[in-house]
């Protein structure tokens, strides 16, 4: 019975899409170590909880099959700040959100990284006291 659920999680990761521009932070990278990890002997691992494991393989399934966007279908394609999804896309690209963590460190961090540095062999000792 394992051997079934481990190729029925396999299937899974390989519907579920990837996504490039979220390099580190993408769910179905997360997902495929997760399976890589819980299912570490392949088809001869052993499950402690099967139900649970049926339960997960379900929720995920339904997810990846759109069956709650399907049921809850949104009224406009835009949140309530008026992005598109497109545009959302964009701003949480990993390129993106490196520049903004760039943006935030401030006008003082900035400064101080720039002037900061200065070569080992040229800074002053200080004399020791005696």
């Amino acid at each position: 019975m394992a051997a079934t659920r481990y190729r029925r999680f396999l299937k899974l990761c390989e519907e579920w899409p990837r996504d490039e521009t979220k390099k580190g932070r993408d769910l179905g990278t997360f997902l495929r170590q997760r399976v890589a990890s819980a299912f570490r002997e392949g088809e001869n691992t052993q499950i402690s909880d099967p139900e649970k494991c049926d339960q997960m393989y379900e929720s995920l399934a339904r997810i990846n099959s759109n069956v709650y966007k399907e049921k809850f279908p949104r009224a406009k394609d835009t949140s309530f700040t008026g992005v598109t999804v497109e545009e959302c896309r964009m701003l949480l690209a990993t390129g993106n959100m490196q520049q903004t963590d760039e943006d935030k460190k401030g006008l003082w961090k900035t400064l101080m990284e720039r002037f900061s540095s200065k070569p080992e062999d040229a800074s002053p000792e200080k004399p020791e006291k005696q």
